[in-house]
């Protein structure tokens, strides 16, 4: 979710390849074989994690996710078509080839790795803590709290490890984000792990009472795109994203859709 994703399921994907609920698209795959100005791509986003990803009340899915893929498209000189599908089904429904890529804030991990091929990292993240500014929550001192996180996030997998079970301390698991702040904002949890992207989008509507509590946590976390294991889409992908980074676009769409520029170098 930052999307970082990380790989808590990953190894169920494996052995599970039928999507778990969510849109699903009804295309055929697209062969890549097709000269460029050919081709329509199926991408699949979660729809569902803003500012990367997220739908509209119209039913239109936008998105920094969604911006990013376009320029991508633009540049390869493909039509791209983006539906939404539920997190746990994006790997499942990739790799029964129900579309050709996937671009859902998803992070690049070793056992995301084992499943599919990433594109080159088109933006890099950072963990928090979303919580009361009241001074209840201490990160330094966590104690008999109740912390959410987003389901196979690297940011759960993170309290997880460090806090769940320990201190009197248990971890709630959320399917989206938006719950956890739903669940945070009604003091049904003492404070969420989130990308600092996404809890800074939620706090625009929820300041003062909420605030990122302590220091951001870098832990390496980059987001990419998911292809299948060998599909050439993987260097056209790269090749365009390098582009994207070399002549300023990428960090014009970071810029407008968080205002600020963390593209990776």
């Amino acid at each position: 979710m930052t999307h970082f994703k990380s790989a808590l399921s990953v190894m169920a994907l494996s052995t599970m390849l039928v999507a778990c609920g969510g849109e699903q698209s009804t295309n055929a795959p697209t062969d890549t074989a097709k000269p460029a100005g050919d081709r329509t791509l199926i991408i699949a986003t979660e729809a569902n994690y803003p500012p990367f990803n997220n739908m509209t009340a119209d039913g239109k899915i936008v998105g920094f996710d969604v911006d990013v893929i376009n320029a991508v498209c633009t540049e390869i000189k493909a039509k791209c078509e983006i539906i939404a599908q539920d997190w746990d089904g994006l790997l499942p429904g990739l790799l029964t080839q129900k579309y050709d890529a996937v671009i859902a804030g998803m992070s690049i991990t070793p056992e995301r790795q084992a499943q599919v091929d990433f594109s080159e990292p088109y933006f890099a993240n950072t963990i928090v803590w979303l919580a009361k500014n009241d001074g209840s929550f201490d990160p330094n001192n966590v104690k008999d709290k109740i912390l959410g996180g987003q389901r196979a996030t690297t940011g759960l997998d993170y309290i997880s490890q460090k806090y769940d079970g320990k201190d009197g301390n248990r971890v709630q698991v959320y399917d989206t984000y938006t719950n956890a702040y739903l669940d945070l904002k009604a003091g049904r949890n003492h404070a969420v792990m989130a990308e600092k992207v996404s809890a800074s989008d939620w706090l625009k509507d929820n300041t003062p009472t909420f605030g990122l509590i302590g220091d951001e946590i870098d832990n390496n976390d980059n987001l990419g795109i998911a292809v299948r294991k060998g599909d050439p889409l993987k260097a056209e992908f790269d090749k365009a994203l390098a582009t994207l980074k070399a002549n300023g676009t990428l960090a014009k769409l970071e810029e407008a859709s968080f205002g600020t520029s963390s593209a990776p170098k």
